[in-house]
């Protein structure tokens, strides 16, 4: 018998002062059993990070052929692409060729690893932008899961804030390619 998903809920409110984006979103997150709290919180981060009125959470693991979040224009065109983790390289050219920008989020220790050994593989992907989110000092994103959240973000001068009102998490992304 195979495991459900989890559905976690967040109303997420972002302040996005570099691109001027100012908005809350109220997101249903289906994690999968093999899911773990980080990634599915990553997941919460990089949506804020692209939030956009058609940003929509994917499938993604439940689904290889869907990324973990992707926007289409009206037409139905795939404007962006975003897949965490260490994807497929294979999964990630066809993804160039469908969408107008793809971004890959590592978020682990094998991020860097994995980024070593795909970038030679995936040089000729032009549309391509790899980067990896680290948590500075003790707190963590995982510390911020529960079935039932109220977060917020904060986007400025690069810098990234992800908090519940009762712990914030300082977030780093470095920008691999």
């Amino acid at each position: 018998m195979a495991l459900k998903a989890t559905i976690f809920k967040a109303q997420l409110q972002i302040a996005d002062m570099d691109r001027n984006y100012y908005a809350e979103h109220a997101l249903t997150i289906a994690r999968h059993p093999s899911e773990t709290d980080e990634r599915m919180m990553v997941r919460v981060l990089v949506f804020a990070l692209h939030a956009h009125e058609r940003l929509e959470l994917g499938k993604g693991l439940s689904d290889p052929d869907e990324p973990d979040l992707w926007r289409k224009d009206l037409t139905g065109q795939i404007e962006e692409w975003i897949e965490l983790g260490q994807p497929d390289e294979k999964n990630i050219i066809r993804a160039c060729g469908r969408a107008g920008q793809v971004f890959v989020y590592g978020f682990n220790r094998a991020a860097e690893p994995w980024w070593q050994t795909a970038e030679a593989k995936l040089a000729r992907a032009k549309n391509l932008s790899v980067r990896r989110i680290s948590s500075s000092g003790d707190a963590t994103l995982t510390q911020l899961a529960q079935r039932t959240m109220q977060l917020h973000c904060t986007i400025q001068d690069g810098q990234v804030w992800l908090g519940d009102g009762e712990r914030t998490v300082a977030v780093e992304i470095a920008t691999l390619r």
